[in-house]
């Protein structure tokens, strides 16, 4: 996730889009601890800005209101995350198995090591009402396409079953983020990545069931 970062000023200051680019993780950085910590509905946009040791008006160039923060800040945390599950998967080789359980692991390990971040994108994004709520949808059905997508490419090399129906991958998907969030929210497991053998078992048992009958 975004690491925050200081602008040279002066002669030895950066282009314009420079600029932009280091202050809009900066302020990504301080929303995501905002959000965290004070919950959605609390959080202003000058405490981002205050976070982030930037002035409000730094803010309002970025952002029209804390919705459109958390809105942009959802965006760039989960396409981070799918990016670096299908990295971890495709580092994993051809195996089935391997491949999803290294993308779980790296999701996992995504949210222990930014839990900041975590809560942001599985539970503070559901303060941002309707708009909130269709972008965390949008997100869920994105992951379970490049899951259903994935077990198509196994099972066509017959690796692995089909899952029964289209609803499985994100059955999947879903369980996963609920139990994601369910540990941010309660503290259950202790550590996040302690549910990667549930999840494991979750996504094969799904598959171990047959296609039902019409």
């Amino acid at each position: 996730m975004a690491q925050r970062a200081t602008v040279p000023r002066g002669r030895h200051a950066p282009p314009l889009e420079v600029r932009l680019s280091v202050q809009r993780r900066r302020l990504f950085s301080a929303a995501a601890d905002v959000f965290a910590r004070v919950g959605y509905a609390d959080a202003s946009a000058e405490a981002i800005a205050r976070e982030a040791g930037m002035s409000k008006a730094t803010f309002y160039e970025h952002f029209a209101n804390k919705e459109e923060c958390i809105l942009a800040l959802f965006d760039e945390g989960a396409t981070e995350v799918m990016r670096t599950m299908a990295v971890a998967a495709d580092a994993a080789g051809t195996d089935a198995a391997a491949r999803w359980q290294a993308g779980t692991r790296a999701f996992l390990e995504m949210l222990a090591e930014h839990p900041e971040w975590a809560q942001t994108l599985l539970v503070e994004i559901l303060g941002a009402g309707e708009r909130g709520a269709e972008r965390r949808d949008r997100i869920l059905a994105a992951f379970a396409h490049v899951l259903d997508a994935e077990n198509e490419r196994a099972a066509r090399a017959g690796l692995v079953p089909r899952f029964a129906s289209p609803h499985d991958p994100f059955a999947v998907v879903g369980a996963a983020v609920e139990l994601a969030s369910r540990q941010i929210r309660l503290g259950v497991p202790e550590d996040i990545r302690d549910l990667e053998p549930l999840l494991d078992r979750l996504a094969g048992g799904l598959l171990s069931l047959p296609e039902p009958v019409e």
